[in-house]
């Protein structure tokens, strides 16, 4: 179980993150982007670290309040469930 939720974490946060850099590289092409819904719900599943990391890295959605209030509420949320499952 321990190492079907790790692999979970690595899984899902590399997701984010990669999703997160690919609306940012839309946003600069102008291009259609990805909903803020699917963000939010990528962070929600377990993807906040990877969400919040392409945040800084990649200065997307830095200054949208509900971003930067929302995810890392939902880090912490996620940290309690990760912590709760492997212990």
């Amino acid at each position: 179980m321990r190492e079907g939720i790790m692999v979970w974490f690595v899984f899902i946060n590399l997701v984010a993150y990669l999703v997160m850099s690919e609306d940012k590289r839309r946003a600069q092409k102008r291009r259609d982007r990805v909903p803020e819904k699917t963000l939010f719900l990528l962070a929600a599943i377990g993807g906040s670290l990877g969400i919040l990391i392409a945040m800084y890295r990649k200065r997307h959605k830095t200054k949208h309040t509900s971003f930067t209030i929302g995810i890392p509420i939902l880090l912490f949320i996620n940290a309690v469930l990760y912590g709760y499952f492997l212990s």
